[in-house]
């Protein structure tokens, strides 16, 4: 097999490795960069969403894997509302970061991670955001003094509580069940 085979052949299983896990035909970019126009992060992304998907294309692992730009992510859906391909974006940087995680290779963004990881963890516990369980992810980034002021004043007029509440049941349970969704180290 010649360097240019095997470059096919990496290009090809990222991409396809992608597309399954996503659900989405991001081969059909033709790279108009709309999604990257809209984006509302684009400032301080270390590669725009439309360059992610021809890394993708182009089977660059490494580069996609360990970029901010699936890190950093607003998840608002403009990029996915302006793709005149009909390109659910957002489904394909949720797939990037659970394959990012997998691989081991988010260590760039280590906080931005932890959070994500902590969030599903939280959401797979409890089925909803519990604001005093974040106490536990600032103990572990070293920021936990810096909200217990502002957490305070939220529990004292009673907009937080101590004890979560638990929305789960099967239809949050089937989610996380399912392959490639809601994966949590």
């Amino acid at each position: 097999m010649d360097v240019r085979d095997q470059a096919i052949k990496t290009s090809t299983s990222l991409l396809s490795e992608v597309v399954q896990k996503s659900g989405e035909r991001i081969q059909n970019c033709f790279q108009c960069q709309k999604c990257s126009a809209g984006c509302p992060l684009n400032f301080a992304m270390d590669i725009l969403p439309n360059q992610i998907f021809r890394h993708v294309q182009y089977g660059h692992r490494e580069k996609v894997l360990s970029s901010k730009t699936i890190w950093l992510c607003a998840s608002c859906h403009t990029c996915s509302a302006r793709c005149p391909n009909n390109i659910d974006i957002l489904k394909v940087m949720d797939t990037l970061r659970s394959m990012s995680l997998q691989s081991g290779v988010a260590s760039g963004e280590k906080d931005i991670s932890m959070f994500h990881q902590f969030f599903l963890g939280l959401i797979k516990l409890t089925g909803r955001t519990w604001e005093p369980g974040f106490g536990l992810y600032k103990m572990k980034t070293g920021g936990l003094f810096g909200m217990m002021g502002w957490s305070l004043k939220l529990f004292l007029r009673g907009k937080i509580g101590i004890i979560p509440t638990f929305n789960g049941g099967k239809e949050l349970r089937r989610l996380f069940n399912e392959p490639g969704k809601g994966e949590v180290k």
